[in-house]
């Protein structure tokens, strides 16, 4: 018997990952329990993967008729991984090093079904910066809105003005690419199984 989805759990801290599933109007409410995010895996890819199945499996148990979302996002430059720096000197030496460059967002995103199916996706997106004077990237790392935030910046706040272009998925830099989420998860629960989980408007 298929199980019978009837809402989304996002098993995310992030408040840009739940602001772009509620402006999309999906039903869904939020759910973390801690996991350990120190994985050795070094390629950008499996490591959000294996971050965002791991993210999602912490909270299947509890919710048997839920689609389990988990989601992880890092930078890459330079043959690193940049996550969310420990302190304001950190986030500045991030972005001194992302300054004058191109450097790659990855987002991985897994969805568990109740019916025990599961699909796993990873988003790319290049983001140049301009080259950045040393003042707004002390003036920025001291502001504290880096500290939460992989590669140290925000695109969606003050960062903004670093960017001199990006290729690819804009919501895929804030945290989630929706657009190909919205794909995978019609693909699992089918085009009318989609629309059940969004709000009437």
């Amino acid at each position: 018997m298929t199980a019978v989805v009837n809402e989304i759990i996002l098993a995310s801290r992030s408040p840009r990952r739940a602001e772009i599933l509620s402006r999309m109007g999906f039903r869904f409410s939020v759910h973390v329990r801690p996991v350990d995010e120190n994985i050795r895996i070094p390629e950008p890819e499996p490591h959000v993967l294996a971050l965002s199945v791991r993210k999602a499996e912490a909270v299947r148990s509890g919710f048997p008729h839920a689609l389990i979302v988990g989601a992880d996002t890092i930078v890459f430059h330079n043959g690193r991984i940049l996550g969310k720096p420990a302190g304001p000197d950190e986030a500045a030496a991030m972005l001194r090093d992302l300054s004058g460059a191109t450097h790659q967002v990855y987002t991985g995103f897994a969805i568990l079904h109740p019916d025990g199916r599961a699909v796993k996706d990873c988003v790319v997106t290049d983001v140049t910066f301009r080259a950045l004077a040393d003042w707004e990237i002390r003036r920025y790392a001291d502001s504290g809105e880096p500290l939460d935030k992989a590669g140290a910046y925000g695109i969606q706040g003050g960062a903004g003005v670093f960017v001199d272009r990006i290729d690819g998925c804009y919501y895929n830099v804030v945290g989630f690419p929706v657009s190909r989420f919205h794909e995978r998860l019609c693909g699992l629960v089918g085009e009318e199984g989609g629309r059940k989980l969004k709000v009437e408007s």
